[in-house]
C-alpha cells in the first residue's frame, strides 16, 4: 500500500455521526475550530432522521409533519454551515428509531443494514476524503444506546482498518490510512459544572441523579479540544435544527448565554486509535502529525 505523505495530502477531518442534529450537540465548536484554521472538515450523516419525533411544540403542526424528511435535511444544511463543514455526506440509510419501534423494523434501516454494505460506502468516503483524523462515538453507549449510535461505531471502527487494506472493497480507491480515531465525550466534569451553575443561579437543573447514575468515563478522556468563544457557534448550530430542539428547553439553553459559555469550554475526546506517537493528554487532534 502506498499512502500519500503529509506534506502532500491537506489535512483533513470526517466527523461521522448518525442523525441531523448530532452534529451539533457533539463536537461542534471542534470542527469549528479546525475549519477556521485551514482544515477540510467532512460530515458523514449515516441516517436522514426520519424517524425523530418534533420537539419544538411551535412546529409541531401538520405541515411540518408531512415534509419531515426534508424539513431535517434543511436544519442539516443551515447547522453545518454554520458550524462549517466543507462538504456533507449522506450515507443513504433510514433512521432505525428507538428499539421494538416500526421504524427499527425497516430492512432498510441502519441498524439493519448488512455490515460489509456499510462499511464498503465508508470506505469508499475515507479513501475520497484521505482524513488523517475521524471523529465519532465511542465503545461505551450505555447513557443513550440508540440503535443508529451503536451502528456508527461498529460501521467506523470496522472501516477504518479496511481503508487500508488494498485487499478490502478494491473498487472503493486507493487505501488510505486513518492516522487517529476520537471518540466523543460528554465528560462528568462538564456535567457537575453544568449542574451546578443552575443551582448557583437558583434555577432548577435539568441534569437529574440519573445522570450521575451513570459511569463516568473521564479516566478515559485523553484529549481535550479548547472551544472557549464558541459558544455562540455551538448554539446557533442546535437552533437550526429547529424541529428538535425546542428553543425553551432548560437543557439546551436554560442558563444565561455568559454563563453557560464559561462552563468547561472544552470539547472532550477518547483517542481509541493512533498510528503515530503523541504524547497524552493532547490539546490538539494533529499532535504527532507533521
Amino acid at each position: 500500500m502506498t499512502n500519500r505523505s503529509e506534506a502532500v495530502v491537506p489535512r483533513c477531518i470526517v466527523s461521522i455521526h448518525a442523525h441531523p442534529d448530532d452534529e451539533a450537540s457533539k463536537g461542534a465548536g471542534t470542527v469549528h475550530r479546525y475549519h477556521q484554521a485551514g482544515v477540510r472538515t467532512v460530515l458523514v450523516c449515516c441516517t436522514g432522521g426520519e424517524a425523530g419525533d418534533i420537539l419544538n411544540p411551535a412546529l409541531d403542526t401538520p405541515e411540518v409533519r408531512g415534509r419531515l424528511p426534508e424539513v431535517r435535511l434543511e436544519e442539516l444544511a443551515r447547522s453545518a454551515e454554520i458550524i462549517g463543514y466543507d462538504e456533507v455526506v449522506m450515507l443513504g440509510y433510514r433512521d432505525s428509531g428507538m428499539p421494538d419501534s416500526a421504524e427499527n423494523a425497516d430492512p432498510g434501516c441502519f441498524a439493519r443494514a448488512p455490515l460489509d454494505e456499510a462499511v464498503g460506502r465508508l470506505v469508499a468516503i475515507l479513501r475520497r476524503e484521505r482524513p488523517q483524523v475521524v471523529l465519532t462515538y465511542g465503545d461505551d453507549q450505555s447513557g443513550y444506546p440508540h440503535p443508529d449510535h451503536l451502528q456508527v461505531h461498529d460501521v467506523t471502527m470496522a472501516a477504518v482498518p479496511a481503508a487500508a487494506d488494498p485487499d478490502r472493497y478494491p473498487e472503493a480507491g486507493e487505501p488510505w490510512a486513518v492516522a487517529k480515531v476520537y471518540w466523543s465525550v460528554w465528560s462528568r466534569v462538564r456535567l457537575q459544572a453544568t449542574h451546578q451553575a443552575f443551582l448557583d443561579a437558583g434555577l432548577e437543573s435539568p441534569y437529574s441523579e440519573e445522570w450521575f447514575d451513570r459511569a463516568s468515563q473521564d479516566h478515559r478522556i485523553t484529549t481535550s479540544i479548547d472551544v472557549d468563544g464558541l459558544y455562540a457557534v455551538k448554539s446557533a448550530a442546535l437552533r437550526a435544527h429547529a424541529t428538535q430542539v425546542d428553543p425553551t428547553s432548560p437543557f439546551w439553553f436554560g442558563l444565561p448565554e455568559d454563563v453557560a459559555q464559561s462552563i468547561h469550554p472544552f470539547e472532550d475526546y477518547i483517542r481509541a486509535t493512533s498510528t503515530v506517537d503523541a504524547p497524552q493528554p493532547e490539546t490538539d487532534l494533529f499532535a504527532g502529525l507533521s
